[in-house]
């Protein structure tokens, strides 16, 4: 079957009716010449447009981004050109927008020159093309009764124009239609329509309504639309150097918004960063937008970089400067990188802007490995930084979760559900939690936790499987009350790592995670998860014995620096213990020598020689003597 989708037809309706030759009253300032004007001359008064000028500059804006981007393959009606404006004194009744939707279903029921080629190739199954289009309609609608009398009038006209197209050969019947409702008014007026989200009218027909005022706020309404009728994203380059026109030697810096499919945010969906930092739109009411940091150009060439992905853009405000700089700095050959806004850690170039053949493309940059390069070793880890995966129980992990052929049952035996569902929805409750690193979890570095972890994972649990979980539960109680080590990693940490109590907090805190994942599976599951519960709640004692264990800790810890400094102190006190009494000894040394030396001294009758320096007495000797029972114990001898 050839599927066109309803993007492949878009048909706009414009109401001509004379009120829509009223003024939108959103005033335009065109007389600029404020500076050089002389005095005595009066400033021109502002302008404003009409509601039929808003609706076609809008329509044709909708027209200009979808043509930038999808240049092939699309088809918009371009009688808008050939019709005048609305005659304000022209009779209301003589017009009305009925005959433009009954001439936009006639146009949905002609065969494109796509769909005439697919019939072709298809030849006998040519009823499989399908036809499907859209509606967009902008007028202004009395009431809500006045939009469901449209919507009946679009419904009516599909039924019939259906019946034509089943007996010609140059007609094809709608398999489905979008009518989008736009209803528009001046600014000031109260609006009389309701928006209302799409609803289905019928099985061909569905209808949704937008009530819109005029000038800028329809056209931020069109931008919208054309982003999700044709699966297109924004995404905002800041940053960008520009000289200014009064002084060029100076240089600002400006925003210009971009229009692309949105397959150029894949990556961000992926890894779940749909909108990075600093992602919040111009107009945060209307959209939203992906920001991304212009970086200085470096190089020219575009083959230097591994692109994933080209995608046409649409600057969102065409006539302005910066998007008319932009455009043309990269239509003269230069290439710009984007990188993503970080708050941390090194830049990450994620785009890059180039032309091709005279059209601008986004460029989707790998920040991955390539897929060019040899695969990295398990070993060396995500960056060859992280090299502590848990490779044994990741093995585990895959010979549980092995697929093996299923024999086709027959229909009377035919499972409530299929192998495969079967398979993929144990996958899901065994990765719940699953770390992938040693250092990141502590429950599954212990044995004793592993009963729980393997249990906790079933579909449903007996009750020989809560009782075993709560005995482990138990265990760990126990464990904790005797203070006993756990696994805890402290890589990158300095010391000795955390506490004791912490380290069983952490573990708790794992465990309960690992349960809490699981417990809307059954009952039974919230029963291990009230265990744990219930047991970390300790009662007053338990807290009391928690406080005297944490004393005792650090008592040991004290004890223990202050035994490896005991040694040295004592070291150090007899050194200079011993130091004194050399000094001393030197001293009485030296008055000696002088009393000797001085004619006048006599000689003594019974002189006993002194210890000299050399002669001292070892360490092991003079240990407990002062200087005071030394020289008691010389004295003694003299007499």
């Amino acid at each position: 079957m050839k599927t066109f989708s309803a993007s492949h037809k878009t048909v706009f309706v414009v109401d001509h009716c004379p009120y829509m030759a009223e003024s939108c009253r959103q005033q335009v300032e065109y007389d600029m010449l404020t500076k050089t004007r002389a005095q005595g001359i009066i400033p021109l008064a502002p302008v404003s447009k009409s509601l039929w000028t808003c609706a076609v500059e809008c329509s044709m804006e909708y027209c200009r981004i979808l043509f930038d981007i999808y240049p092939f393959k699309k088809l918009l009606m371009s009688a808008l050109a050939a019709v005048g404006p609305p005659n304000p004194r022209e009779d209301p009744e003589c017009c009305s927008i009925l005959h433009g939707l009954v001439a936009a279903v006639e146009s949905l029921c002609k065969i494109t020159e796509y769909q005439h080629e697919a019939r072709t190739t298809l030849m006998d199954n040519a009823e499989h093309v399908t036809n499907k289009g859209r509606i967009i309609c902008i007028t202004n609608a009395k009431s809500d009764t006045h939009v469901r009398m449209l919507e009946d009038c679009v419904q009516e006209t599909i039924q019939e124009h259906n019946k034509l197209a089943a007996g010609s050969d140059r007609l094809m019947q709608i398999q489905q239609c979008e009518l989008v409702l736009i209803h528009t008014y001046p600014l000031g007026d109260d609006t009389l329509v309701s928006d209302r989200p799409r609803k289905e009218i019928s099985p061909v027909l569905t209808s949704e309504v937008h009530s819109v005022r005029a000038g800028r706020h329809l056209a931020g309404k069109l931008n919208i639309l054309v982003q999700q009728h044709f699966d297109l994203a924004s995404t905002t380059i800041t940053n960008i150097p520009m000289k200014e026109e009064q002084h060029a030697n100076t240089s600002a810096n400006y925003d210009v918004e971009l229009l692309h499919h949105k397959d150029a945010h894949l990556e961000f969906i992926r890894s779940g960063e749909l909108h990075p930092p600093g992602s919040a739109s111009r107009d945060s009411s209307l959209k939203e937008t992906v920001t991304l940091k212009w970086c200085t150009p470096r190089t020219n060439s575009v083959e230097l970089h591994f692109c994933t992905g080209a995608f046409r853009i649409s600057p969102v405000d065409v006539n302005s400067r910066p998007s008319s700089c932009l455009t043309n700095f990269l239509l003269n050959g230069r290439s710009v990188l984007l990188e993503q806004p970080r708050k941390s850690g090194s830049k990450v170039i994620s785009h890059m802007l180039s032309s091709h053949g005279g059209e601008i493309f986004l460029h989707v940059l790998s920040s991955t490995r390539s897929t060019l390069e040899d695969p990295p070793s398990i070993s060396e880890g995500c960056g060859g930084r992280v090299t502590d995966y848990r490779i044994t129980d990741f093995g585990e992990f895959m010979r549980e979760n092995r697929l093996t052929p299923f024999p086709e049952p027959k229909q009377i035996d035919a499972p409530a559900r299929a192998p495969l569902e079967r398979a993929k929805d144990q996958l899901e409750r065994h990765t719940r939690y699953w770390p992938m690193i040693i250092s990141q979890t502590t429950i599954f570095n212990m044995q004793a936790v592993v009963p729980l972890a393997s249990l906790i994972v079933k579909e449903s649990l007996t009750e020989e499987d809560v009782l075993t979980c709560q005995k482990t539960i138990y265990n760990l109680v126990d464990m904790e009350r005797k203070n006993d080590p756990l696994p805890i990693s402290t890589v990158g940490t300095r010391g000795k790592g955390p506490k004791r109590d912490e380290q069983y907090r952490i573990m708790w805190n794992e465990l309960e995670t690992l349960v809490r994942a699981h417990i809307n599976s059954t009952e039974r599951h919230q029963r291990v998860l009230d265990c744990i519960v219930a047991c970390r709640s300790k009662p007053p004692e338990e807290e009391e014995r928690k406080k005297r264990g944490r004393k005792r800790e650090e008592k040991e810890d004290k004890s223990e620096k202050n035994g490896k400094d005991v040694e040295p102190d004592k070291t150090w006190q007899e050194s200079e213990r011993l130091k004194g009494v050399l000094e001393c000894e030197k001293e009485e040394l030296a008055e000696a020598e002088i009393i000797k030396d001085s004619p006048d001294s006599p000689e003594p009758l019974n002189k006993k020689p002194r210890l000299t320096i050399e002669e001292t007495p070892p360490v092991e000797k003079a240990k407990g003597r002062t200087l005071m029972k030394m020289e008691r114990l010389a004295d003694n001898e003299d007499n």
